[in-house]
């Protein structure tokens, strides 16, 4: 594949083809695209620039709009899919891999006292599902399904399943096999 902006390969992961501007601009009339799009072209500017303030602002009416608290600050690897649209909280300090899923209701939070004081770092190939909570100074391998619901404060290392509240570790060398589709090569 050949080396392309960022927002074209976010888009790539929902369509397996490389867009131009024009195709990019037809996806977005997803909300979870459109979303996507308005934090990417945020994350391109400073902050204190004129079209880094511009981009701010519309980030910040597209976050009340569409449920997304996700901030410029995050970062996010190439490759970024939000499978459903609504309520998803990421910490801006969090660091999240390529070919990473976050289904709606997830929470990927600060602990702010205790053992893991901090915020989660996420690796690549990751899926996320639907109402799970990552909290604390964490780390997530790479290749692993995080199931609906599971509530996660430890360490998770690569090739795993992780399930349940509290949460369990399966290992499964294909955990994210058939969940993250059209993933990009960085």
């Amino acid at each position: 594949m050949p080396k392309n902006n960022i927002i074209q390969k976010d888009f790539y992961r929902e369509s397996g083809k490389m867009l131009d501007t024009p195709g990019i601009w037809m996806k977005c009339v997803n909300p979870n695209l459109h979303f996507i799009y308005i934090l990417r072209k945020t994350q391109r500017h400073p902050k204190n620039s004129i079209l880094g303030m511009f981009w701010r602002l519309v980030l910040r009416h597209h976050q009340i709009k569409y449920g997304f608290q996700i901030y410029p600050e995050t970062q996010i690897g190439a490759g970024f899919y939000l499978g459903h649209w609504g309520a998803v909280v990421i910490n801006p300090k969090t660091k999240i891999g390529r070919n990473c899923n976050v289904a709606q209701g997830v929470t990927i939070a600060q602990a702010n006292r205790g053992k893991k004081e901090g915020v989660p770092t996420i690796g690549n190939e990751v899926w996320i599902g639907p109402n799970a909570v990552l909290v604390g100074n964490i780390t997530v391998g790479n290749n692993v399904l995080i199931a609906p619901n599971a509530y996660v404060n430890f360490d998770v290392p690569n090739d795993s399943v992780v399930t349940g509240n509290p949460a369990t570790i399966i290992p499964n060398p294909a955990a994210t096999e058939g969940y993250i589709g059209n993933k990009i090569e960085d």
